[in-house]
Protein backbone atom coordinates (compact mmCIF):
# COMPACT_ATOMS: atom_id res chain seq x y z
CA UNK A 1 0.00 0.00 0.00
CA UNK A 2 1.51 3.78 -1.05
CA UNK A 3 1.94 5.80 1.46
CA UNK A 4 -0.33 8.90 2.37
CA UNK A 5 3.16 10.99 1.60
CA UNK A 6 3.58 9.56 -1.76
CA UNK A 7 -0.38 10.05 -2.57
CA UNK A 8 -0.34 13.73 -1.49
CA UNK A 9 2.86 14.19 -3.96
CA UNK A 10 1.13 12.59 -6.74
CA UNK A 11 -2.18 14.15 -6.46
CA UNK A 12 0.02 17.99 -6.47
CA UNK A 13 0.92 16.93 -10.10
CA UNK A 14 4.45 16.98 -11.66
CA UNK A 15 6.55 19.76 -10.54
CA UNK A 16 8.16 21.47 -12.86
CA UNK A 17 11.71 22.05 -14.19
CA UNK A 18 13.76 24.78 -13.49
CA UNK A 19 16.98 25.73 -15.98
CA UNK A 20 20.13 27.09 -13.94
CA UNK A 21 21.84 29.30 -14.95
CA UNK A 22 18.77 31.14 -16.91
CA UNK A 23 20.78 33.24 -19.07
CA UNK A 24 23.41 30.32 -21.05
CA UNK A 25 24.92 30.34 -24.47
CA UNK A 26 25.51 27.79 -26.88
CA UNK A 27 28.26 24.91 -25.66
CA UNK A 28 27.76 26.04 -21.75
CA UNK A 29 26.58 23.23 -18.85
CA UNK A 30 22.71 24.21 -18.26
CA UNK A 31 21.40 22.13 -15.07
CA UNK A 32 18.16 20.93 -15.34
CA UNK A 33 16.85 21.05 -11.46
CA UNK A 34 13.64 19.48 -10.05
CA UNK A 35 12.27 18.98 -6.38
CA UNK A 36 10.84 15.21 -5.86
CA UNK A 37 9.21 15.02 -2.41
CA UNK A 38 10.09 12.10 -1.02
CA UNK A 39 8.64 10.19 2.10
CA UNK A 40 10.72 9.25 5.22
CA UNK A 41 12.92 6.72 4.79
CA UNK A 42 13.02 6.07 1.24
CA UNK A 43 15.33 6.53 -1.74
CA UNK A 44 14.95 8.01 -4.91
CA UNK A 45 16.71 6.69 -8.58
CA UNK A 46 16.61 8.87 -11.32
CA UNK A 47 16.88 7.47 -14.71
CA UNK A 48 19.65 7.93 -17.19
CA UNK A 49 18.83 10.76 -19.79
CA UNK A 50 19.73 9.60 -23.08
CA UNK A 51 21.11 11.55 -25.65
CA UNK A 52 18.89 12.44 -28.46
CA UNK A 53 18.04 15.46 -30.86
CA UNK A 54 20.12 18.81 -30.30
CA UNK A 55 20.53 18.31 -26.60
CA UNK A 56 23.30 15.97 -25.39
CA UNK A 57 23.59 14.86 -21.76
CA UNK A 58 26.47 16.05 -20.03
CA UNK A 59 27.07 13.00 -17.05
CA UNK A 60 25.05 11.15 -14.70
CA UNK A 61 22.36 13.03 -12.91
CA UNK A 62 22.67 14.30 -9.22
CA UNK A 63 20.37 13.55 -6.24
CA UNK A 64 20.89 15.81 -2.96
CA UNK A 65 18.91 15.58 0.07
CA UNK A 66 16.37 18.22 0.82
CA UNK A 67 14.34 18.92 3.89
CA UNK A 68 11.17 18.04 1.41
CA UNK A 69 12.86 15.33 0.07
CA UNK A 70 15.44 15.33 -2.62
CA UNK A 71 16.40 17.41 -5.65
CA UNK A 72 17.46 16.37 -8.67
CA UNK A 73 19.82 17.88 -11.17
CA UNK A 74 20.60 17.05 -14.94
CA UNK A 75 23.75 18.58 -16.83
CA UNK A 76 23.18 19.43 -20.55
CA UNK A 77 23.82 21.33 -23.60
CA UNK A 78 23.63 22.31 -27.02
CA UNK A 79 25.45 23.50 -29.45
CA UNK A 80 22.32 25.25 -31.55
CA UNK A 81 21.04 28.77 -30.43
CA UNK A 82 17.07 29.10 -28.94
CA UNK A 83 15.39 27.36 -27.18
CA UNK A 84 15.24 23.97 -26.51
CA UNK A 85 12.62 21.20 -24.75
CA UNK A 86 13.72 17.74 -23.73
CA UNK A 87 11.99 15.28 -22.23
CA UNK A 88 13.03 13.92 -18.93
CA UNK A 89 13.04 10.16 -17.71
CA UNK A 90 10.83 8.61 -15.27
CA UNK A 91 12.28 9.16 -11.53
CA UNK A 92 11.40 5.97 -9.26
CA UNK A 93 10.65 6.21 -5.38
CA UNK A 94 12.17 2.89 -3.74
CA UNK A 95 10.55 1.93 -0.12
CA UNK A 96 12.38 0.45 2.89
CA UNK A 97 10.60 -2.39 2.54
CA UNK A 98 10.64 -3.07 -1.11
CA UNK A 99 7.73 -1.16 -2.75
CA UNK A 100 8.50 1.22 -5.07
CA UNK A 101 6.22 3.58 -7.36
CA UNK A 102 7.49 6.03 -10.09
CA UNK A 103 6.53 9.88 -11.08
CA UNK A 104 6.89 10.92 -14.97
CA UNK A 105 9.69 12.62 -15.76
CA UNK A 106 8.09 15.55 -17.60
CA UNK A 107 9.83 17.57 -20.11
CA UNK A 108 12.41 21.27 -19.70
CA UNK A 109 12.74 23.81 -21.08
CA UNK A 110 15.61 26.08 -21.83
CA UNK A 111 16.98 28.53 -24.15
CA UNK A 112 20.45 29.50 -25.71
CA UNK A 113 22.04 32.45 -26.79
CA UNK A 114 24.79 32.53 -29.78
CA UNK A 115 28.05 33.35 -29.16
CA UNK A 116 27.70 34.58 -32.94
CA UNK A 117 27.49 38.68 -33.33
CA UNK A 118 24.48 39.33 -35.06
CA UNK A 119 24.10 39.17 -38.65
CA UNK A 120 24.17 43.11 -40.24
CA UNK A 121 23.26 42.37 -43.58
CA UNK A 122 26.44 43.56 -45.60
CA UNK A 123 28.60 41.39 -46.65
CA UNK A 124 31.97 41.39 -47.97
CA UNK A 125 32.45 41.29 -51.90
CA UNK A 126 34.34 38.31 -53.17
CA UNK A 127 37.91 39.14 -54.48
CA UNK A 128 38.91 38.30 -57.87
CA UNK A 129 40.68 34.57 -58.62
CA UNK A 130 44.81 35.27 -58.50
CA UNK A 131 46.17 34.89 -61.85
CA UNK A 132 48.34 31.17 -62.45
CA UNK A 133 51.19 30.57 -61.16
CA UNK A 134 54.07 29.97 -63.37
CA UNK A 135 57.83 29.31 -62.02
CA UNK A 136 60.02 31.26 -63.42
CA UNK A 137 62.41 30.39 -66.71
CA UNK A 138 65.69 28.50 -65.12
CA UNK A 139 68.71 27.78 -67.23
CA UNK A 140 69.64 24.03 -67.78
CA UNK A 141 73.41 24.16 -67.30
CA UNK A 142 73.67 24.76 -63.09
CA UNK A 143 72.13 21.03 -63.16
CA UNK A 144 74.57 20.17 -66.39
CA UNK A 145 77.45 21.01 -64.61
CA UNK A 146 76.79 19.25 -61.38
CA UNK A 147 76.39 15.91 -63.17
CA UNK A 148 79.50 16.32 -65.03
CA UNK A 149 81.51 16.96 -61.98
CA UNK A 150 79.56 13.81 -60.23
CA UNK A 151 80.33 11.74 -63.09
CA UNK A 152 84.08 12.82 -62.80
CA UNK A 153 84.07 12.12 -58.97
CA UNK A 154 83.06 8.64 -59.88
CA UNK A 155 85.73 7.80 -62.07
CA UNK A 156 88.19 8.81 -59.69
CA UNK A 157 87.09 6.91 -56.91
CA UNK A 158 86.51 3.61 -59.33
CA UNK A 159 90.14 4.07 -60.46
CA UNK A 160 91.22 4.07 -56.62
CA UNK A 161 89.69 1.43 -55.97
CA UNK A 162 91.17 -0.89 -59.22
CA UNK A 163 94.73 -0.30 -57.63
CA UNK A 164 96.58 -3.32 -56.49
CA UNK A 165 96.73 -4.03 -52.69
CA UNK A 166 99.87 -2.30 -51.12
CA UNK A 167 102.72 -4.85 -49.99
CA UNK A 168 102.85 -4.94 -46.26
CA UNK A 169 106.16 -5.14 -44.44
CA UNK A 170 106.75 -9.31 -43.83
CA UNK A 171 106.26 -9.93 -40.40
CA UNK A 172 109.34 -11.03 -38.39
CA UNK A 173 109.75 -14.20 -37.09
CA UNK A 174 109.81 -14.42 -33.40
CA UNK A 175 111.17 -16.99 -31.15
CA UNK A 176 109.26 -19.31 -29.34
CA UNK A 177 108.63 -18.03 -25.49
CA UNK A 178 110.93 -20.94 -23.56
CA UNK A 179 108.92 -22.68 -21.23
CA UNK A 180 108.11 -21.17 -18.00
CA UNK A 181 110.50 -22.62 -15.12
CA UNK A 182 109.03 -24.94 -12.80
CA UNK A 183 110.18 -22.47 -9.48
CA UNK A 184 108.03 -19.35 -11.05
CA UNK A 185 105.29 -21.67 -11.04
CA UNK A 186 105.72 -23.03 -7.45
CA UNK A 187 106.48 -18.79 -6.60
CA UNK A 188 103.16 -18.50 -7.44
CA UNK A 189 101.24 -21.23 -5.62
CA UNK A 190 100.45 -23.27 -8.23
CA UNK A 191 101.56 -26.50 -7.65
CA UNK A 192 98.58 -27.80 -9.63
CA UNK A 193 100.07 -26.41 -12.58
CA UNK A 194 103.69 -28.08 -12.54
CA UNK A 195 101.78 -31.64 -11.80
CA UNK A 196 100.05 -31.25 -15.20
CA UNK A 197 102.44 -30.05 -17.06
CA UNK A 198 105.19 -33.25 -15.79
CA UNK A 199 102.33 -35.89 -16.07
CA UNK A 200 101.73 -34.96 -19.59
CA UNK A 201 105.22 -34.80 -20.49
CA UNK A 202 105.47 -38.24 -18.93
CA UNK A 203 101.77 -39.63 -20.21
CA UNK A 204 102.84 -38.81 -23.58
CA UNK A 205 106.21 -40.74 -23.55
CA UNK A 206 104.41 -43.74 -21.66
CA UNK A 207 101.95 -43.70 -25.12
CA UNK A 208 104.47 -43.74 -27.64
CA UNK A 209 106.59 -46.58 -25.85
CA UNK A 210 103.62 -48.85 -24.61
CA UNK A 211 100.55 -48.57 -27.45
CA UNK A 212 98.18 -49.57 -24.96
CA UNK A 213 98.66 -46.95 -22.61
CA UNK A 214 97.32 -43.68 -24.63
CA UNK A 215 97.51 -40.40 -22.81
CA UNK A 216 93.08 -40.92 -22.40
CA UNK A 217 93.89 -43.68 -20.50
CA UNK A 218 93.00 -42.99 -16.40
CA UNK A 219 96.14 -43.19 -14.82
CA UNK A 220 95.76 -46.82 -12.19
CA UNK A 221 94.69 -48.32 -15.89
CA UNK A 222 97.40 -47.11 -17.71
CA UNK A 223 99.95 -48.26 -15.19
CA UNK A 224 98.22 -52.03 -15.17
CA UNK A 225 98.94 -51.82 -19.22
CA UNK A 226 102.68 -50.86 -18.23
CA UNK A 227 103.41 -53.65 -15.97
CA UNK A 228 105.18 -56.32 -18.10
CA UNK A 229 106.02 -54.06 -20.94
CA UNK A 230 108.49 -52.17 -18.90
CA UNK A 231 111.61 -53.23 -17.35
CA UNK A 232 110.94 -53.73 -13.11
CA UNK A 233 112.52 -50.82 -11.76
CA UNK A 234 111.30 -48.49 -14.61
CA UNK A 235 107.93 -49.61 -13.91
CA UNK A 236 107.93 -48.75 -10.05
CA UNK A 237 109.57 -45.57 -10.58
CA UNK A 238 106.70 -44.94 -13.42
CA UNK A 239 104.11 -46.31 -11.09
CA UNK A 240 105.20 -43.93 -8.02
CA UNK A 241 106.07 -40.81 -9.71
CA UNK A 242 102.33 -40.64 -11.95
CA UNK A 243 100.62 -41.93 -8.66
CA UNK A 244 102.28 -38.98 -7.01
CA UNK A 245 101.28 -36.47 -9.24
CA UNK A 246 97.68 -37.47 -9.59
CA UNK A 247 97.31 -36.93 -5.75
CA UNK A 248 99.08 -33.57 -6.19
CA UNK A 249 96.49 -32.49 -9.01
CA UNK A 250 93.45 -33.89 -6.76
CA UNK A 251 95.48 -31.90 -3.58
CA UNK A 252 95.25 -35.71 -2.22
CA UNK A 253 98.67 -35.35 -1.02
CA UNK A 254 100.44 -32.63 1.72
CA UNK A 255 103.94 -32.18 2.45
CA UNK A 256 105.00 -33.50 -1.57
CA UNK A 257 108.28 -31.90 -2.87
CA UNK A 258 106.51 -31.06 -6.17
CA UNK A 259 109.61 -30.27 -8.14
CA UNK A 260 111.68 -33.19 -7.22
CA UNK A 261 108.74 -35.43 -8.45
CA UNK A 262 108.42 -33.05 -11.72
CA UNK A 263 112.39 -33.70 -12.01
CA UNK A 264 111.69 -37.57 -11.93
CA UNK A 265 108.53 -37.25 -14.58
CA UNK A 266 110.78 -35.90 -17.20
CA UNK A 267 114.00 -37.78 -16.32
CA UNK A 268 111.88 -40.86 -16.98
CA UNK A 269 110.02 -39.52 -19.78
CA UNK A 270 113.55 -38.83 -21.49
CA UNK A 271 114.06 -42.33 -20.38
CA UNK A 272 111.32 -43.89 -22.15
CA UNK A 273 111.41 -41.96 -25.49
CA UNK A 274 115.52 -43.56 -25.64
Amino acid sequence: MIPLAVLAALWQGTPAWTAQPSHATVGDTVWLVRAVPVPAGWRVRPGKLDAGGDVEPLGDPLVSTTADGAELRYPVTSWAAGPHTVDLPAIWRLGPDGRADSLPGGGATFALASVLPPDSGARAAPKAAFAPFRPPHRSPVPPLVAALGAGAVLVVLLRLRRRGARRMPEAVATAPAGEVPDALWLGAGEPKAVAARATHALRAALARTVAEAPESLPTPEAIAAADGRLPGAQFRDLRDVLTGLDQVAFAAAHGVDVAALATRARTLATALDT
